[in-house]
């Protein structure tokens, strides 16, 4: 590891959440002022991240560009030094055995481990429900290879997720958008679809869906709708596959609303979850939940049958992170830093009042999503933006049709950072000329 990595106490009492980030030590978001870094998107400057860079990490927006786009996570939220020490700890503890190839499903512990993390459901699972992924976007191609076939249709929300929706496209598959609500997908739409689908001598692949903090809307759907769905999806015997990707990033006060899976009994229901958004996306690490012959079905595949377990080694990794209570405790640090992120973009947002926008209520997740006043064209205003030296995610890219709308991160920026994009944003929605001219309004 090039290096000698110092074993330390882990337990209740460990001292604060540490993040180290390419060698340089940092503390936590909880304890270290919003703007230390001036963007997120410029980090080769910075001391200690010379290596977020193109040609080692996936997306990097030019220099001087704050990138409010991207589904990641702040690099100083990625917590390094929490997973080194569990990768000593992990291969410690099993040794030659974290390097071999790993149960087709899964290892048993951690596959129990995380069937546990359910059992507040309706429904609980064991480890037979589970299967162990390389992550949602794996998953996604698994399920889109295995049990559909070219030609077949994804049911799916007006505007989702768009990198699922290329990869359906890229698998052969269909798409047929359904409308939305404040609730979430309607009911009606998805009913209406279903038989349409079957009229045109066609087969529904499945249901795609995001009940919670949706990307890229943010919503939530309410357990009514969600048991509307799954009764309508039933009927119709149309799988559901619930992406469930920022489940344990509840920001605000309440309960969370319990899974489609969990309120199905797992029956009729594929949920996927992923390490990505809760430690790191590097990891790739995920698993998915669902009837135990469906999950086999999809264990017995032969890319699983000639690798094993998918990244079995860093799923021996996460397991000791979840046996010693460490992924627990970094939950809540984690929150908080999305939380104080959150705040940050809203408070610039609202610099001009609540003027030419409107956002849709997010409780959790990382995203915001901005419904733009009547007669401000999606082009001008990413034009605006790209002459402020930002990046965001237009209503486009995701499917929506409606007026013009854009999906906002608050994951990947610093909190001083996500302040002052918003003010710049909100000066450009807030436009007076506009509102006089009759073409907007207030």
């Amino acid at each position: 590891m090039g290096r000698a990595l110092g074993r330390r106490p882990h337990g209740a009492d460990r001292p604060r959440q540490v993040h180290r980030a390419a060698g340089a030590v940092r503390p936590g978001p909880a304890d270290r002022p919003g703007d230390a870094v001036t963007s997120a998107a410029t980090v080769a400057a910075v001391p200690g991240r010379g290596h977020w860079v193109r040609g080692v990490v996936q997306d990097v927006a030019p220099p001087g560009v704050d990138d409010l786009a991207p589904g990641y996570l702040d690099p100083a939220l990625l917590p390094v030094e929490l997973l080194a020490d569990a990768a000593v700890r992990a291969l410690a503890t099993y040794g030659p055995a974290a390097l071999s190839y790993g149960e087709n499903q899964g290892a048993l512990r951690l596959r129990a481990l995380l069937a546990e993390r359910a059992a507040d459901e309706p429904s609980p699972a064991g480890p037979e429900h589970v299967m162990l992924t390389a992550g949602t976007s794996q998953a996604l191609h698994l399920i889109a290879t295995t049990l559909a076939r070219p030609g077949d249709v994804v049911l799916l929300d007006e505007a989702s997720y768009d990198l699922a929706q290329r990869l359906f496209t890229d698998c052969g598959l269909l798409l047929r958008r359904l409308a939305s609500d404040e609730g979430g997908t309607s009911v009606t739409a998805l009913d209406e679809a279903a038989r349409a689908v079957r009229a045109e001598g066609r087969r529904v692949a499945f249901l795609y869906a995001t009940p919670t903090f949706h990307n890229p809307t943010g919503r939530t759907f309410s357990r009514t709708r969600r048991e509307e769905l799954l009764s309508v999806a039933a009927r119709h015997g149309v799988l559901v596959v619930e992406d469930d990707a920022y489940a344990e990033l509840l920001l605000d006060p309440g309960e969370p609303v319990p899974s489609m899976a969990g309120i199905a009994g797992h029956r009729g229901v594929l949920r996927l979850r992923t390490f990505a958004k809760t430690l790191a996306p590097g990891l790739r690490l995920g698993w998915l939940s669902g009837e135990p012959g469906l999950v086999g079905r999809l264990a017995a595949h032969g890319l699983v049958q000639s690798g094993g377990a998918l990244n079995h080694t860093m799923s021996m990794v996460v397991t000791r992170l979840l046996e010693d209570g460490d992924y627990d405790r970094h939950l809540p640090v984690l929150r908080a830093g999305l939380r104080e992120r959150r705040t940050a973009l809203l408070k610039g947002l609202a610099s001009q009042g609540a003027c030419g926008w409107t956002a849709t209520p997010s409780r959790g997740g990382f995203f915001l999503w901005l419904e733009c006043a009547p007669g401000l064209p999606e082009e001008e205003l990413l034009a605006k933006a790209f002459a402020s030296r930002m990046r965001i995610a237009p209503g486009s890219r995701f499917g929506h049709a409606g007026p013009t709308a854009v999906r906002l991160s608050y994951a990947f920026n610093p909190p001083g950072l996500l302040e002052r994009a918003g003010r710049r944003l909100a000066a450009h929605l807030h436009d007076p000329a506009r509102h006089q001219e009759g073409r907007g309004s207030c």
